[in-house]
């Protein structure tokens, strides 16, 4: 089992009349715009452009369509949203907004209907038989299913409309649309109902955040079937066995959140909830982070998403990754608060990453190779929150501390006082959450050069190890040549001197040989000592 851990151990106007023409004024007498259509007048002038335009919006005369929403913007434009029904059966895919000027003149029409849905309305399939292809194990009917013509993909044809109920895999509810051909039988399309809310949480130390949560007995539970069908549950204080670090059974059970408002935690340690918010929003962070800046769907690379415990054990002072889920202490209130910070909950994530990617060994030379590729990845999942409670810097874990500012800087390593700036032949003999402190240097250093700044709101002032003074190109390529080398390029037992021949490939397949930021890579790591 793959375990790694965080620590070592808004003017009023009158109306005048001449000549019959109607103009408004203000109370100075200043001529002002004439008044915009009022939703009502914008219904009728839409549906009068669909009469005229019928071939525009895919219509015949057998269409009609009832009005869902009405946007009229300042300048007078207005945009009618529309459901469209055939005989009576409702067309799905057959929505369209009808977009007017000022005065009611069309000015077009957004659909995807590419083509007239009127379609035979006779069904040649029975209602049992269409439930039944509907139907999903351990799911039951809902109601019963009714005509439709179903336009979202292919060809529109007549189809029927059934309801399914059941659990999910995670146990969440489920609650499925599927519509099945009313001529042949074939299954068209399926569609979960029961997925997402937007919730929101107040978090111990990323202020007031969106949560991505699911529907469940009592409310809402912290499910991110958005993410993968991530969770984040409550530990309560237990601990694992060592059966289940050896074996897997014996192992905490931990108890689903759940939340009648969809409105988490009250930001303090009182309320178990709050530590649960900075968990989850830290886990949809990474996994955003990943998907949008590395293509990567999912920790693994298949689309899951991964459980997250909080309050594990008694004053347990630290976080890890156990190969399946991410796991955070309370901390003691001494050393360290609540271990769920952003960056944490990224570097933990990202071990998983590793894991399934190079993983790298977690011992010597490859062990701090592994460590410092969680914490440059914490570290960008921490800006890429471009969150205000919590800037970005390269401290690690800089809002748990409660002992000093820190756990670990990148900027400096050895400010911990145990990490290494620089590589020298015993590297690999220490600890590797200090002999990564050479790959978070170098990070570092490639992303934003040496010398001293402010960055977050904290001071950062990197020397270097061979008096080289550097010009830094940035985290987004920092991160993007990392991951290239970590997931091409590097393997289970890379060691220093081979992660520079492994990120340095990775910026000549990214910027080309003779790119400055290839350049860049090798003056980082001859600015760490690795040559």
């Amino acid at each position: 089992m793959n375990r790694s851990a965080l620590f070592a151990a808004a003017t009023a106007v009158a109306t005048t009349t001449a000549l019959g023409l109607t103009s408004a004024t203000t109370a100075t007498g200043a001529p002002t715009a004439s008044p915009v259509p009022t939703p009502a007048a914008a219904v009728a002038n839409a549906r009068a452009a669909i009469t005229s335009n019928l071939t525009t919006v895919r219509a015949t005369t057998a269409d009609a369509f009832v009005v869902k929403d009405v946007i009229v913007d300042r300048d007078g434009t207005s945009h009618v949203r529309m459901d469209r029904t055939i005989g009576g059966l409702p067309v799905l895919g057959g929505d369209i907004v009808v977009h007017q000027t000022k005065d009611g003149a069309f000015k077009g029409a957004s659909l995807t209907l590419t083509r007239s849905a009127n379609v035979s309305r006779t069904p040649k399939v029975s209602v049992a038989t269409a439930t039944a292809k509907a139907l999903t194990k351990g799911a039951k009917a809902e109601g019963k299913p009714t005509l439709v013509i179903e336009a979202r993909k292919g060809a529109p044809r007549l189809a029927y409309l059934v309801t399914t109920a059941g659990i999910q895999a995670d146990g969440t509810p489920s609650r499925i649309t599927t519509t099945v051909d009313a001529l042949t039988g074939a299954k068209l399309l399926s569609e979960q109902h029961v997925q997402t809310a937007d919730g929101d949480g107040r978090s111990l130390y990323s202020g007031t955040v969106p949560l991505t949560t699911s529907t469940a007995t009592g409310g809402f539970t912290l499910t991110d079937a958005a993410r993968g069908n991530g969770y984040t549950a409550d530990a309560n204080n237990k601990i694992d066995s060592i059966w289940c670090q050896l074996f897997g059974i014996g192992c905490t059970a931990p108890t689903r959140f759940v939340d009648a408002d969809n409105h988490w935690g009250n930001g303090t340690n009182a309320d178990r909830a709050s530590a649960a918010v900075d968990a989850h929003y830290g886990a949809a962070t990474t996994y955003d982070y990943f998907k949008n800046q590395h293509g990567r769907n999912g920790i693994f690379g298949d689309g899951k998403g991964v459980p997250s415990r909080v309050h594990y054990g008694s004053n347990y002072v630290n976080a890890f990754w156990d190969g399946k889920q991410m796991t955070y202490g309370d901390g003691d209130n001494v050393v360290a608060g609540p271990l769920v910070s952003i960056d944490v909950a990224g570097h933990e994530m990202s071990h998983g990453v590793t894991e399934h990617t190079a993983n790298l060994t977690y011992s010597g030379e490859s062990g701090g190779l592994n460590e410092a590729t969680s914490d440059i990845f914490g570290t960008l999942v921490e800006f890429y929150s471009n969150n205000t409670s919590d800037p970005g810097d390269y401290y690690i874990g800089e809002k748990i501390m409660k002992d000093r500012p820190a756990l670990r800087y990148m900027d400096k390593p050895s400010k911990d006082g145990n990490s290494v700036d620089c590589w020298s032949s015993g590297v690999g003999n220490l600890d590797v959450h200090y002999s990564s402190g050479v790959a978070n240097h170098f990070a570092y250093l490639l992303a934003e050069g040496s010398g001293a700044k402010t960055i977050g709101g904290l001071p950062h002032n990197s020397p270097t190890c061979n008096g080289s003074t550097l010009t830094g190109i940035g985290r987004d390529k920092l991160g993007k040549i990392w991951f290239r080398a970590l997931t091409t390029y590097m393997t289970t037992g890379t060691t220093y001197a081979q992660a520079r021949t492994a990120t340095l490939n990775a910026a000549t397949d990214l910027y080309g040989a003779t790119s400055p930021e290839r350049a860049a890579v090798a003056a980082a790591w001859s600015a760490v000592s690795v040559n």
